[in-house]
């Protein structure tokens, strides 16, 4: 991912103009697939445009003007994923990227309060040396924990920068989670339960509304009601 991409054939989740240019920075290599997030100078140009040019981007970043998830960033290929909070000291301007209703990459502006934490989905658990436990999140996060009561596809809401667990969101009836990659990316509903696969098929989860989806495409976002902000449904 270390090639700039063709803007027409940049993922279907980057709202990004197709014909405007021929080409568009690509991200560096991180903990998402390429569909799964977006390059830093690319959201402050095209998607919170307050920039006009990646040159521009770059020198607002060299400036050390721009946060994500609490620190300083001046790459600007760095890759920006879901649930990563953008923040501009200059404006005192905060946001959170998620997806809307169409599955694309979306910024929704939060208060300072709303910008000092973010969601964490837990991706797999592993024991480190002494024995401890760690557990791998989305973002490519690692946090050691003293107990085991966390499961894979849980959300936890974490303090920024501090990795400070606040809460924990699991993937259990009566939830809500966002569904995040997939035909149905983007779409927000209620979890009505997990269907374990005997075999070597993925594990499933099941909605309210009847709809399957395979367990790695769900993102727990609130205990009952949604915890994120969630952005304005467009008009199809």
């Amino acid at each position: 991912m270390t090639q700039d991409l063709k803007r027409l054939n940049a993922p279907k989740s980057w709202p990004v103009p197709r014909k405007s240019n021929v080409w568009v920075t690509s991200p560096n290599p991180g903990p998402h697939s390429l569909d799964g997030c977006m390059p830093l100078s690319v959201v402050l140009r095209d998607m919170l445009k307050v920039v006009d040019t990646a040159a521009e981007a770059k020198k607002v970043l060299s400036a050390k003007k721009v946060l994500v998830d609490g620190r300083i960033v001046t790459e600007e290929k760095f890759p920006v994923g879901l649930m990563d909070v953008i923040s501009i000291p200059a404006n005192g301007k905060h946001y959170r990227m998620l997806l809307d209703s169409r599955g694309k990459f979306i910024l929704v502006e939060v208060t300072e309060d709303r910008a000092k934490w973010k969601l964490c989905r837990i991706e797999n658990k592993t024991y480190v040396s002494g024995g401890r436990l760690q557990l791998n999140l989305h973002d490519g996060r690692n946090m050691l924990v003293e107990d085991d009561k966390f499961k894979t596809g849980d959300v936890l809401k974490i303090e920024l920068p501090t990795q400070k667990v606040i809460e924990a969101f699991k993937l259990v009836q009566g939830n809500v989670a966002m569904i995040v990659s997939g035909e149905n990316a983007g779409q927000i509903n209620v979890v009505e339960e997990q269907v374990e696969e005997r075999s070597s098929a993925p594990n499933l989860v099941r909605f309210k509304n009847g709809k399957l989806t395979i367990k790695d495409n769900v993102f727990v976002i609130g205990n009952k009601t949604p915890e994120v902000v969630l952005p304005e449904v467009r008009a199809a």
